[in-house]
C-alpha cells in the first residue's frame, strides 16, 4: 500500500526529497509555503487507517481523490 500511496503523492505534484529508515519524505511547494509528508515505508505492513487519513488531510486530497489516482496507476 505505501508503494501505491508514494505513486499518487507523485501525481499531485509532491517530490520525494529523502529517506530516513523506513520513512520517505515527501514535499511539494505551494503558494504559501511548503508541504512536508513522511510516509512510513514498511513492504510487508499496510499503512493504518488514522495515518493514511492524516496523510491525505496534510496532502489536501481527498479519499475519492485517492481512489482515482490509484485506478489509474493500475
Amino acid at each position: 500500500m505505501a508503494k501505491s500511496l508514494c505513486k499518487a503523492l507523485e501525481k499531485e505534484g509532491f517530490n520525494l526529497v529523502r529517506q530516513t529508515g523506513s520513512h520517505k519524505i515527501y514535499q511539494k511547494q505551494m503558494q504559501y509555503g511548503t508541504i512536508t509528508i513522511p510516509i512510513p515505508f514498511h513492504t510487508n505492513k499496510p499503512i493504518k487507517k488514522g495515518t493514511l487519513y492524516n496523510i491525505l488531510k496534510k496532502a489536501g486530497i481527498s479519499k475519492e481523490r485517492l481512489l482515482y489516482l490509484l485506478s489509474i496507476l493500475l
